[in-house]
């Protein structure tokens, strides 16, 4: 009988003694990320009949389990995913907001200055500084394009190394999965016990592999694993991993794309694979908002050279030529090409190259109006040849001139338009029989500014977007889309935020080490452990006085 209460002291004594090392291992790691926190769980040992009934034999301790929750765990992995691509996406954007909403930095100071340097000429047509003053705002707005296009494709170049940078994490993360799912399925595979600290590795990896992509896991029955992102591309299956690689699109060299590494090379990964985590982010920040604000300045520059050249072409410059091209834009380069194709500020065609007269010697009362020329622009090889307009009676008139035969005959109607060799005027009042209008070159245009005055017009002209908005309106619209989904991505981010902490929380509420809990269990088992050998000691002193009777 003394030899079974020593053997029972023994198991309790073994027992506390694993108890007490749990309890140091839970309070050793409690600051340690991903460890969940560990119990003992033990049992009767099989009891012994001995005639009189069945007798205990102590207590054996059947595993130490590891407090985890699957669903929680999953929630916060989820979470985490989310977190971490708001966050990514919305760090990214907030650089294009600062830099497309600046007062100072934006396009919109030097859109103004330019027009305003534009009416400062049109106020002087003939000064050469005035002009020198518009030709240097015209430069300052294309350096203004030039720069921002420039800083946006400085962040696509840091969103294409971020994006290299992830996927080598995604790959780290992927391989010590992998070998961790081998580990784990040797060490249980032996003793048919829980690896509870590979577990909890494993568990920790797949929490962080969750920061850079949103991955989904299915466990397998040998204690395994498989990981699979987006729409479930496998990266880890067992102890084999997919690694994803990095590929350059053919069509843009510029932009770098997530592939998956196989035996007959990469294969691209669509984006709408890639969602959550910093890698989700980076790639719905780069479709979503930067790709389209790229494409946005692109348009605004084009539709400005398009329709101030447009309209400049329309003019005649300080020399009396016509006018050509303000500014020059390349739809390969988009805003980052566009710069103004003058260097000499006489060549600004200010005038319009068109003049009309009334004969002094008329007697009626008809006036010509000053006359504009016509879209599309020259060249028109008639457009200054001199036009005479010779009323043969108070209703009906000739022309002469136009190049393109000599009509006569035609009715007079009061403001009706009369249009040729590219330009058109407006005749009123009531001309007398012999009064003659001319139509000639702008000979003496120095001090002309209606094409100026036009130029000038296109600021508040509805030019843009299909002509529903003007340059600063379509640049507006463009900053404003920015700064709204940027303070919607600060609520949504802090929002991800808070569910991450909360999850986060009632997952270490479940399997976090809790110190005070952790102090209880120590004098618990140490009083145990205290008590197992107080039987041991009565077991030994037992064994003494049968040994003494012997005797």
């Amino acid at each position: 009988m003394a030899t079974n209460i020593l053997s029972i002291g023994q198991s309790a004594l073994a027992a506390a003694q694993v108890g007490l090392s749990t309890t140091g291992n839970n309070i050793a790691n409690a600051a340690t990320p991903g460890y969940n926190r560990q119990v003992v769980v033990q049992g009767a040992a099989q009891p012994q009949n001995y005639g009189f009934g069945f007798m205990g034999q102590g207590t054996e301790v059947t595993t130490v389990k590891r407090i985890y929750s699957e669903f929680l765990g999953g929630q916060v992995r989820t979470a985490q995913s989310t977190k971490s691509g708001l966050e990514s996406y919305a760090a990214e954007i907030r650089q294009i907001d600062n830099l497309l909403g600046d007062p100072l930095s934006g396009l919109s100071p030097a859109l103004q200055g330019f027009f305003s340097g534009m009416q400062e000429m049109a106020s002087n047509p003939s000064s050469i500084p005035a002009r020198q003053a518009a030709l240097s705002a015209g430069e300052s707005l294309t350096a203004r394009f030039q720069s921002l296009a420039g800083r946006l494709r400085d962040i696509e170049q840091g969103i294409n190394s971020q994006i290299t940078s992830s996927v080598n994490v995604i790959n780290a993360y992927a391989t010590q999965i992998g070998a961790l799912n081998e580990a784990i399925g040797r060490a249980q595979g032996g003793s048919g016990q829980p690896a509870n600290d590979l577990l909890d590795q494993r568990d920790q990896l797949i929490m962080d592999l969750n920061k850079e992509i949103k991955a989904t896991t299915v466990k397998q029955g040998d204690g395994s694993v498989n990981v699979f992102i987006g729409n479930g591309q496998p990266l880890v299956v067992g102890a084999k991993t997919f690694g994803l690689t990095t590929a350059v699109l053919p069509s843009d060299p510029s932009r770098i794309e997530v592939a998956y590494q196989t035996s007959s090379g990469p294969v691209i990964v669509g984006e709408g694979s890639l969602t959550g985590g910093k890698l989700g982010g980076l790639v719905a920040f780069r479709s979503q908002t930067l790709e389209p604000a790229q494409t946005a300045l692109d348009t605004l520059a084009s539709g400005l050279a398009s329709s101030f050249n447009a309209q400049h072409r329309l003019g005649q410059d300080l020399n009396g030529a016509l006018g050509g091209d303000f500014f020059t834009y390349s739809s390969a380069l988009g805003a980052a090409g566009f710069a103004v194709a003058l260097s000499d500020p006489r060549e600004i065609a200010a005038a319009a190259p068109i003049r009309t007269a009334a004969a002094s010697a008329n007697t009626g009362t008809g006036a010509v109006s000053a006359g504009t020329v016509n879209a599309p622009p020259p060249p028109n090889a008639n457009l200054q040849q001199p036009v005479t307009i010779t009323f043969t009676s108070a209703t009906t008139f000739d022309v002469t001139g136009t190049g393109t035969g000599n009509p006569t005959g035609l009715t007079y109607t009061p403001g009706a338009t009369i249009t040729y060799n590219g330009w058109s005027i407006a005749l009123s009042g009531a001309p007398a029989a012999g009064d003659t209008f001319t139509v000639a070159t702008n000979a003496t245009g120095i001090g002309d500014s209606r094409n100026a005055q036009l130029l000038v017009g296109l600021q508040t002209a509805n030019t843009m977007n299909g002509g529903t908005t003007s340059y600063q309106g379509a640049y507006s619209q463009l900053v404003s889309e920015i700064g709204n989904k940027t303070r919607e991505l600060d609520v949504t981010s802090s929002a991800a935020g808070k569910l991450f902490t909360e999850a986060k929380l009632t997952l270490e509420s479940e399997s976090g080490v809790n110190l005070d809990e952790e102090g209880t269990n120590l004098l618990r088992y140490q009083q145990a452990y205290q008590a197992a050998g107080k039987v041991m000691q009565i077991a030994s002193q037992m064994f003494d006085v049968l040994l003494s009777l012997g005797n």
